[in-house]
């Protein structure tokens, strides 16, 4: 995929209306609108052969090759908002901005019950982009001045990703990438709220270190949900683009029956 056309192609996506590109539509297309609400939902993760995302150290930059991180750019600049854990936030101070592609700025989200993270994190920089920190109710934050803040309840002791979607749609966003750490992904794949799931694979074994995903585990196999996938190779690494939608709850306003 060439990235010179990438600028007219994330406008066309956006405007939703005339048929995408055969270059990008097979990767993207599912992207562009919901077939269970007005949602989509999209995870994405980057990992290694093994299904590590990081060393036993915690070192992680960089497991995807320049492609599988123009990717991870390709989709900021589709959605409406990125999502990051606060351990994420913390461990690897991220811009969440779209920089190695043209494209607008997706608003920029910590999931923060405790009010962790701290006023100089990278992701709450002014740059004219909106900033939102949820976080339980009750709890004390002081984010920087124009940081947006959403106190939600608390259920079993988190905040469910479900109330987390919908607090975000409430604020007009529709199409919404969650974009780390592993628990933060596995928490909205387990609660049945991701419409695709991207799996970035490296070509690499790494041995040990951070897994990719964290589910509870299956007594067999066979019991263990099968899902529609489509792959494409990204210069070195593979893509898994994994179809969730049959599982996916409704959280916005529900696609009606014709």
């Amino acid at each position: 995929m060439s990235s010179d056309r990438w600028e007219d192609f994330s406008d066309l996506f956006r405007e939703g209306r005339q048929p995408l590109p055969r270059a990008w539509a097979d990767v993207f297309g599912p992207l562009r609108k919901g077939t269970v609400d007005d949602l989509v939902i999209v995870g994405q993760i980057g990992q290694s052969l093994d299904g590590r995302i990081a060393t036993e150290s915690g070192h992680s930059k960089y497991i995807n090759g320049p492609a599988g991180l123009v990717h991870l750019h390709r989709l900021r600049a589709l959605v409406d908002a990125v999502v990051v854990g606060v351990g994420t936030a913390i461990a690897d101070d991220p811009q969440l901005t779209v920089r190695r592609v043209a494209g607008p700025q997706p608003a920029r989200v910590v999931i923060d019950p405790k009010g962790r993270l701290c006023a100089h994190a990278r992701m709450f920089a002014d740059n004219g982009v909106r900033r939102l920190l949820i976080t339980a109710q009750g709890t004390r934050c002081a984010p920087p001045c124009g940081v947006e803040v959403l106190n939600l309840p608390v259920t079993d002791g988190q905040l469910a990703p479900s109330a987390i979607l919908a607090a975000l749609a409430g604020y007009g966003m529709r199409r919404i990438l969650i974009e780390g750490g592993a628990n933060t992904i596995s928490r909205f794949l387990a609660a049945g709220c991701l419409d695709r799931l991207h799996v970035m694979v490296a070509p690499i074994i790494l041995g040990a270190g951070g897994p990719g995903l964290i589910l509870p585990s299956l007594e067999r196999a066979d019991q263990a949900p099968r899902m529609p996938i489509r792959v494409h190779k990204i210069e070195d690494d593979v893509l898994f683009d994994c179809d969730l939608s049959a599982q996916r709850v409704a959280v916005g306003v529900a696609k009606k029956s014709t």
